[in-house]
């Protein structure tokens, strides 16, 4: 595989930075090409400016429009393309990051706030004109596995938790952001209890993360429906044949 390890954490010497140093080496040592993208020890920009596609000033700036024009015409920022450069070798993303907020941290969001522009990560059209999105698009063929970290408890992140569904959380992560973009998602990585994990307790960690990694190439993605499989009517509301009892986040996977 090819895997960048994209990575927000401020902290080398956390739990965070020690899982992200183990499973690089895994990667590697198993054959794997890996890059990486460590944000905070990179000192990434995640603020959207004009400055990223060379916009003129004077000129009112619409974002999506403006990322569009800029990729066509090749005058991205080079941050923002040195980026692209790692995403369009890699066939395999893991995004890892502690969960703050119940969202990413805000370096780790304007990284796809920058990098995921119009003209790279979507915009994509048939030859009818209709955009190609959740689960076709433009980096359709890749796949990405979330890692996350919590002071949660299992318990609580999960289907009757206090702090709700881990899957639900992540759902405008890896459904409205990767899955819109083409990318399979893999069922995420929960690292629980981070704020109460002792030394002692590490080798077990790193071991579930290991075996998670080992399984990389060969585990199933969740089972996001396509825009374009049917299961939407023009109005890009399910249709009522299918999962007809269940509403929200739940009713977009396929029960089978």
């Amino acid at each position: 595989m090819h895997v960048l390890w994209l990575t927000a954490h401020p902290e080398p010497r956390s739990l965070n930075g020690s899982l992200f140093r183990d499973g690089v080496r895994l990667l590697r040592e198993q054959g794997h090409e890996v890059r990486t993208s460590d944000l905070y020890s990179m000192n990434f920009n995640p603020v959207v400016t004009a400055d990223d596609f060379s916009h003129p000033a004077e000129e009112r700036l619409i974002v999506g429009r403006a990322g569009q024009e800029a990729v066509r015409r090749r005058t991205l920022a080079p941050d923002i393309t040195a980026e692209h450069d790692k995403l369009t070798w890699a066939d395999t993303l893991i995004v890892q990051f502690p969960l703050w907020w119940y969202g990413m941290p805000a370096i780790l969001k304007g990284w796809f706030d920058r990098v995921f522009v119009g003209g790279f990560a979507f915009g994509v059209r048939d030859a009818q004109g209709g955009q190609l999105r959740y689960g076709e698009g433009a980096l359709a063929g890749k796949r990405a596995m979330v890692i996350v970290s919590a002071g949660a408890r299992e318990a609580g992140l999960g289907p009757r938790g206090i702090n709700g569904e881990l899957n639900e959380l992540l759902f405008p992560l890896q459904h409205g952001t990767l899955w819109y973009a083409g990318i399979d998602v893999l069922p995420p990585v929960l690292v629980h209890g981070a704020d109460r994990i002792e030394q002692a307790d590490y080798p077990f960690r790193a071991g579930m993360l290991h075996q998670r990694l080992e399984d990389l190439p060969h585990t199933k993605p969740l089972p996001f429906r396509r825009q374009d499989s049917g299961d939407y009517d023009d109005d890009l509301i399910l249709r009522p044949e299918f999962s007809p009892r269940v509403t929200g986040v739940a009713a977009h996977y396929r029960s089978s």
